[in-house]
């Protein structure tokens, strides 16, 4: 049985349709990524499953529990980060993390070891004491991580959780994803608009464009089924680099040429044997043909230009 389960799923406010019939299934332990622009539906998606919004049609299933009737029983087994963390700033940390492990039903007995455990494990031990009002952005992210992670949940929602974050912090960020995905086996919802980020840590991702579902799979399996046209650098002898421009201006293709013997063209993938002949006929000597492998972020705006009509 998937962990999470969405089936035809939609949900009007008014006469704006946020979501337009979207299906997807998220396995055990898999981290899976929810993409897509401001407003196409990814936080409307992740409210649905915590049971804060009801669909206007179909069903969702999370754990196997109905987000819509079983909203407290399955947020006890659920940790959300929204994109504005929502501490009391006016108390401490501590007092932040007692609070909620209270909410969450933490048992009295293990209540203050797992608090300082939380408090230790995002670096928070030598604040735990201050006012949430004096932390940075980067502590207050850090601080609302621990505050979701508290009841030891099964599937964590993180919507945008690296955003407005320094370097290091948000590697911090990507490793506990990564623990809490490949080595304790929880099952991980990522919202994001960093399209880098999910194809570094997200097993498979859902495209929203619209309140659409217009693509779902492995990064790398949207790569190679939708982007067809790819940059190919050729490597050439500096003196040979006009020749080879001209040769390449013959075909359909943008090229651009530098100084040190390099050209870029931006090719279909099954044109490239025919380039390198051209090349080869035009007297050039290749020393090296390096296709750039497509990235989820060609991905994403290859369906973005077809689903707009750019």
């Amino acid at each position: 049985m998937p962990t999470i389960s969405i089936s035809n799923v939609r949900k009007a406010f008014g006469d704006v349709q946020a979501l337009d019939g979207i299906s997807f299934e998220v396995n055990s332990g898999e981290v899976f990524g929810l993409l897509g622009h401001n407003g196409a539906g990814k936080t409307t998606t992740v409210r649905l499953l915590n049971g804060v919004l009801f669909p206007s049609h179909g069903q969702a299933r999370v754990l196997g529990l109905d987000p819509t009737t079983d909203g407290p029983a399955l947020r006890r087994r659920t940790g959300v980060l929204t994109e504005t963390p929502s501490l009391d700033e006016r108390l401490t940390a501590r007092d932040n993390l007692l609070i909620y492990a209270d909410l969450y039903d933490v048992p009295p007995s293990k209540l203050g070891r797992r608090v300082d455990e939380m408090l230790e494990q995002f670096e928070l031990t030598d604040r735990a004491d201050d006012k949430v009002g004096a932390y940075s952005k980067g502590m207050k992210q850090r601080l609302a991580l621990a505050r979701a992670l508290l009841h030891r949940p099964e599937i964590l929602f993180l919507d945008e959780p690296t955003a407005g974050l320094d370097p290091v912090v948000a590697r911090q960020v990507h490793d506990l994803i990564t623990r809490l995905s490949r080595r304790e086996g929880r099952t991980v919802l990522l919202c994001t608009h960093n399209l880098v980020e999910a194809q570094q840590l997200c097993d498979r991702v859902a495209v929203l464009e619209h309140g659409r579902l217009v693509a779902l799979g492995a990064p790398d399996e949207l790569a190679r089924g939708l982007v067809h046209r790819l940059p190919v650098e050729f490597e050439v002898a500096p003196d040979e680099t006009a020749a080879a421009l001209a040769a390449l201006q013959t075909l359909d293709t943008n090229a651009l040429a530098r100084r040190d013997g390099r050209l870029t063209a931006q090719l279909d993938r099954d044109a490239i044997p025919v380039t390198v002949e051209v090349l080869l006929q035009a007297g050039v000597h290749i020393y090296r043909v390096n296709p750039q492998q497509p990235t989820l972020e060609d991905v994403y705006f290859t369906l973005h230009r077809k689903e707009n009509g750019v």
